[in-house]
């Protein structure tokens, strides 16, 4: 009768109890963040801006999320540029992480921004995004 009433008061419980911890713990991963924007860290959304649908806006600097894979890489002074394909377009991001790779896939958020370049009354500005 010990028996039985150990296994029932202290056994059951400390399983519900370790299962109940269990199943909180993995439910609650699903909403924890990340502050890397690699495409491993994070599923495609909605809120994902195709490249070919960033446009100058000099008067506004809009937000937004891209993502594709990293083809080229240009050290700056204290900074990165690489150059993103989302098979809709290509864009230049600035950033200041180093560690990029050509041909990772990843998802950046930054600000869209144009840079006027005026030139025998002929605009070659180029758009760019600059993570943030």
């Amino acid at each position: 009768m010990k028996t039985k009433n150990f296994y029932l008061y202290t056994i059951i419980p400390y399983r519900l109890g370790i299962t109940l911890l269990l199943v909180v713990g993995l439910c609650s991963c699903g909403f924890l963040t990340t502050p890397s924007l690699k495409a491993s860290n994070l599923s495609i959304g909605s809120n994902v801006t195709p490249i070919r649908e960033i446009k100058p806006e000099t008067d506004k600097q809009a937000t937004v999320y891209i993502q594709g894979k990293v083809e080229k890489q240009v050290p700056l002074v204290q900074q990165w540029a690489y150059q993103i394909n989302d098979s809709t377009g290509k864009i230049w991001v600035v950033t200041n992480q180093p560690n990029l790779k050509e041909g990772e896939q990843v998802v950046i958020k930054g600000q869209v921004r144009f840079q006027s370049i005026p030139l025998a009354g002929q605009e070659f500005g180029e758009v760019y995004i600059e993570e943030k």
